[in-house]
């Protein structure tokens, strides 16, 4: 999620948990939290592609935060040696924010590595839009009363709220997301579509328009559906592209992590002789975040680059236009 996001729910469960006891001191120490694990965006890594997938690492672990709230619990009693009878809080204040950071992560489509070392496999639960105002906006205000409230029982109480409406977002959204992929099966099994795997994600800072990917071999599908659209189906278009390309370059370290953090949700293309890897799992058709240039063809021969490239990518604010035009069109209709 992005940062803001992060920030309020530290925030909002140092509150919770100690609160009462260290006052807006609880609040500090939760946003200072909450932002911890996103710091390794900051470690130099070789490549593209290493900064891609061992983002939400060792950072984002939950074994790797437990055997760190220990020394977080002795840091924050030799800043606060009056706090000392509340070791047990403290405790739980920095796991806990720890791992609220980590397990909301772990709700987007990017992949947040859980177990690391013990697997690197990168969990993403696509449930909810790594901005979502819906999502935030509850933390923030509660946050925001229970740090300039005068009265620590009104902040408490606002802060509960806040936090009790945040969890039931997620529940809607997990709710949501589990009735779009059953309209989409009933969809493709109605019109004798065959596929490998699909998947759907929230649209952009909402969770009423999903978006589709079902693959299929050396095409997929994107298509699009709406909560307001009632009866009507999802609409796709089939697009193709050349997984064949990378067969010289099966053997590729890059190659090989892509396919694996991607969960096989990547499309393969050649431009201007250049084999791109596009992981297509965020963005939209013309506006994939994150593609790789993986190999070159040089008379008809195709080779593993030396350093992995990281493509351009241009973001279009129409697209997300579009989509709200798309989830409105059955109310303007």
């Amino acid at each position: 999620m992005d940062s803001l996001t992060q920030i309020a729910l530290g925030s909002a469960v140092g509150h919770a948990v100690l609160g009462r006891q260290i006052g807006r001191r609880a609040i500090l120490w939760g946003a200072a939290l909450g932002t911890l694990p996103d710091l390794d965006v900051l470690i130099p890594v070789a490549d593209p592609v290493s900064a891609f997938i061992y983002h939400r690492s060792f950072s984002h672990s939950l074994l790797i935060m437990a055997l760190a709230t220990p020394l977080l619990v002795w840091l924050a009693r030799r800043l606060h040696p009056d706090t000392a009878r509340h070791t047990g809080r403290w405790a739980l204040l920095i796991f806990l924010v720890l791992a609220t950071h980590t397990l909301l992560d772990a709700l987007t489509v990017y992949g947040t590595q859980l177990f690391w070392p013990l697997t690197n496999y990168p969990v993403s639960g696509s449930v909810i839009f790594i901005i979502d105002p819906l999502y935030t906006l509850p933390l923030l205000i509660g946050v925001g009363i229970a740090l300039f409230s005068r009265s620590p029982e009104r902040g408490s109480r606002a802060n509960t709220v806040g936090l009790v409406l945040s969890c039931l977002y997620l529940v809607w959204a997990g709710g949501m997301k589990w009735h779009t992929e059953q309209v989409v099966r009933h969809h493709l099994a109605d019109h004798n579509v065959s596929y490998e795997r699909i998947l759907t994600t929230p649209g952009a800072f909402n969770t009423l328009i999903w978006r589709i990917l079902v693959m299929d071999g050396d095409r997929y599908y994107e298509g699009f559906y709406s909560l307001l659209d009632g009866q009507r189906t999802p609409t796709f278009e089939a697009i193709t592209h050349q997984p064949a390309l990378l067969t010289p370059l099966a053997d590729n370290w890059a190659v090989q992590e892509l396919k694996r953090f991607t969960h096989g949700f990547y499309s393969v293309e050649e431009e201007d002789g250049t084999i791109v890897i596009s992981d297509l799992r965020m963005g939209m058709r013309g506006t994939y975040v994150f593609r790789f240039g993986v190999g070159t063809r040089e008379d008809d021969v195709i080779s593993p680059v030396a350093t992995p490239l990281r493509m351009p990518y241009s973001f279009s604010s129409g697209h997300v236009g579009w989509l709200f035009q798309r989830m409105l069109d059955p109310l303007t209709h």
